[in-house]
Formats: C-alpha cells, structure tokens, sequence
C-alpha cells in the first residue's frame, strides 16, 4: 500500500511527487513515457533552463526524484481505475495492480493535430500554439495563425507582437465585422479558405498553401488545436471535466483537489495555460495539499 500514486511523469507529477518524498510518504510514479513537449528540441521561460531540452530536464528531475528512498517507478500506462475501503486500486497494463490511500493525476493531454499535409512533421518545430513558447524564435519572420475559432482575431493580434502575421482560418465561419476592422488596424491578412499543404524542407516551414491556390509565405505557424485528456482514468472515477475553448479541463479546487475526494490532479489537464512553469507550480500545490489530506483527513 503506497501512501500515494501519481498518474504521469512529466513536469507536473515529478514536481508533485518530489514534495510528497520530502514529506517522507511511500509514493509510486506510474509514467508512459510520452510527454506532450516531447515533440520540442527546447523548452522556454523556465528560470535557470531557458533553451534546456525538455527531456534533459525530466531525466534529471527523475534522478533526483529517485534519490528519495521512498519513491518507486514503474514504466508503463494506467489502463483501470477503482476506489476501494483503504483509496484506490490502479492496474498498469494487463495484470499489474497497485493501491494507495490517495491519487494524484498528472496525465496531460493530447494534440488533436488537423489532418494537413505536411503538418504533423512541424508540430512542436516550425509549428506551435502557444507564442510565449515559440514566438521569440522566430525573429519577427512571416508568421501564419491558423485559427477558425471565435478567439481567432485576439489569437491572431497577440501573434502579432512576434512578427508579421496572415490569419488562416481554415474554411471556418466568416469573422464579425468589429474583428475584420480589429485585423486591417493592425495590418493583419486574413485568409478564408482552408489550408491544403505545408512546403519546406520540414521541419523547417517555408510555404502554406490554400485549396484557392493562394499561396502564404511563412516561416513559422501558431496553430490553435483542440486537445483531449491522454487518460481516461479520471473519468473511471467520475471526475468532473469542465468545457473550455480548446478541449476538456479537470475541475480542480485551489488545493489541486478533483471533485472525487482523495483524487488530486495538477498540469495541462487541470487549466488552459500551459507551460512548465504552471505544470511545476500546480504539482507542488496539488502535492503538498495531498500530503496536508492524510495529516489532517
């Protein structure tokens, strides 16, 4: 019987499971080995590893996690959730079954990447969402916003303070009146028709074409694609999942806690800001609350 066991090895369940070890509790990390920024050579905006690559920066959060001699890993995914009298039973794979008193999900989410030719290969390279991450890189070079949603004007305007920005809205709805007069204020194109194809020697971006035959130069796209929660786990148990723009979030309260008791969760699922800064944050938060839970019931 763990203490607890922590769903997801990224940024978010180390940084958890590193304060529940200082708390001396008997934890289990259960990791897959898939982060989301696994697609990323350098992760940006975290103080002292600005430019690091992300999985440098998770083998050494592992090993230093490991030297806590409380905490145990094990490699693979969590397929079965169930609560029991003592907490919560969690099966890894086929026949593997672990419990603990508590549980802690820092599953992450997942890109539903747009089915566009030559898309794929780019993403977390020439193509990202989030400009914070990705903006300063591109050195105010052409940038392309795809976005059809009912934010794809303020998308596109904050792109803008990166460098010379066409919005795509990929066949999507026309825009109101008051963003199209926003959009020519700010000397931003918008294009209507959908995209057909990325050109560049990829992973490098040179070219978006549309189905019209436009052709956009671009050395860089900010794509605002819909995610999906990577486990179902949370949802086993009855968690409550809100709507948001992009994709369903974890209901959380400000200690981490889901709306099923015991249940914690922290990183990309829990919020609509992500970046390693918020997933190291929310797992110290959700950690700590999970160990304060068994002190105090």
């Amino acid at each position: 019987m763990f203490d607890a066991i922590v769903i997801g090895g990224s940024f978010a369940s180390i940084s958890a499971a590193t304060y529940m070890a200082r708390a001396r509790l008997k934890v289990l990390v259960i990791d897959g080995g898939e982060p989301r920024n696994r697609f990323a050579a350098a992760s940006h905006g975290f103080l002292t590893q600005d430019g690091s690559s992300p999985f440098d920066m998770l083998e050494t959060a592992h090993a230093q996690l490991l030297a806590y001699p409380s905490v145990s890993f094990v490699t693979g995914y969590a397929l079965r959730a169930t609560q029991t009298p003592e907490g919560f039973a969690i099966t890894v794979g086929n026949d593997s079954l672990y419990h603990a008193r508590r549980l802690l999900l820092a599953t992450g989410v997942r890109d539903i990447l747009p089915d566009i030719d030559g898309f794929a290969e780019r993403w977390g390279k020439s193509i990202g969402h989030c400009p914070y991450c990705h903006g300063y890189e591109i050195n105010q070079a052409p940038i392309a916003v795809m976005s059809g949603s009912d934010m794809a004007a303020h998308y596109a305007l904050l792109v803008s303070q990166w460098g010379p920005v066409t919005l795509l809205t990929n066949g999507a709805k026309t825009l109101p009146e008051d963003d199209l007069d926003r959009l020519r204020k700010a000397n931003i194109v918008v294009e209507t028709a959908p995209v057909s194809h990325l050109k560049g020697n990829a992973p490098d971006l040179s070219e978006v074409v549309l189905t019209d035959g436009k052709v956009i130069a671009a050395s860089a796209m900010l794509a605002a694609v819909r995610f999906e929660a990577a486990s179902d786990i949370a949802a086993q148990l009855g968690c409550t999942y809100d709507d948001s723009l992009n994709g369903p979030v974890l209901r959380v309260d400000d200690s981490g806690q889901t709306t099923v008791t015991g249940v914690y969760a922290a990183g990309d699922i829990t919020h609509m800001r992500h970046s390693v800064a918020l997933a190291v944050a929310g797992g110290m938060v959700a950690g700590t609350s999970l160990h304060q839970s068994l002190v105090f019931g």
